[in-house]
């Protein structure tokens, strides 16, 4: 658990979906750079390994570049992924302020597939207020885009 998730001043992204498939299938698809860039963004310099740095590139805002900084922090194969996420800029308000996130991905093995559990925690408010609007929609978008691949109609 990251330590942001424990202040109250931070609210966090939950989003919950069942596919008809295997963990594995599931985590293939979370974790191989190609498959990555079809249902979110193409990460760039990404591999599954804690420690790791990638960065995804999002539309700029203001002074920040649109670049987002991301660090792998968990790996346990079909299990659970994590990465930080951080972006945007200290003097930017509203799309583009600071973003010092965790981003997790929560597997488990249920009757009809596999169970993925995606959080992302951390957005300070009312900092983060628009980037916590936008990826509260997005995000819902994104892990449907998920099974969408899996399932080879993307």
């Amino acid at each position: 658990m990251n330590d942001a998730a424990l202040k109250p001043d931070t609210q966090d992204i939950v989003v919950d979906e069942v596919f008809p498939h295997t963990p594995e299938t599931i985590w293939k698809t979370l974790t191989t750079a190609n498959l990555m860039g079809r249902w979110l963004m193409m990460p760039a310099g990404f591999e599954p390994v804690e420690g790791k740095h990638f960065t995804y590139q999002t539309t700029p805002a203001g002074a920040w570049d649109g670049t987002i900084h991301c660090q792998v922090l968990e790996v346990k194969p079909n299990e659970r992924f994590a990465y930080a996420w951080k972006g945007g800029l200290e003097g930017n308000v509203g799309y583009g302020s600071r973003l010092d996130t965790v981003v997790t991905f929560i597997l488990s093995k249920v009757e009809n597939g596999t169970r993925l559990r995606l959080v992302h925690s951390g957005f300070v408010l009312p900092k983060n207020d628009t980037a916590f609007k936008n990826m509260s929609e997005g995000w819902k978008k994104v892990v449907q885009n998920i099974g969408a691949i899996v399932d080879g109609k993307d």
